[in-house]
């Protein structure tokens, strides 16, 4: 309830509760602002490299020990160390190991758009890749 005083004290009352609910409302959309930024990206283990990269199917078909670059959706991770995870393009999924890399993906959420390098090597049934880094 506004107190009664004359119509200049109540005008002042007035200009003073907008001007906090103004400032209330600049807050609120700087933090939605702020936290729709887009983030930087992050890397680990070595730097990857900015050469385009491949398809999943291209992946499949490149000579084994070749250096290449993927792009692709995390789909899949090892639930218990993260040392491996799969890549997925628009072409198919493939395998990426990271144990002898030096980083793991624990902490990478699924479904994250990620670059990696890394070479082409197999188990004797299947191609998958040895990552060297990874950029999310």
């Amino acid at each position: 309830m506004l107190p009664a005083c004359s119509a200049g004290c109540r005008l002042s009352w007035w200009l003073s509760a907008c001007a906090v609910r103004c400032a209330a409302l600049f807050l609120v959309l700087m933090s939605l602002l702020a936290g729709c930024s887009p983030s930087e990206s992050r890397t680990l283990g070595t730097h990857v490299d900015g050469a385009a990269a491949v398809s999943v199917v291209a992946a499949r078909q490149t000579n084994v020990d070749t250096n290449i670059v993927l792009r692709g959706t995390m789909t899949e991770k090892c639930p218990v160390a993260g040392c491996w995870f799969m890549l997925r393009d628009s072409s198919g999924t493939i395998k990426v190991d990271t144990k002898n890399a030096g980083f793991v993906v624990v902490e990478v959420p699924l479904q994250s758009i990620v670059t990696i390098s890394g070479r082409v090597v197999t188990n004797g049934t299947e191609r998958f890749i040895d990552a060297t880094g990874l950029r999310y």
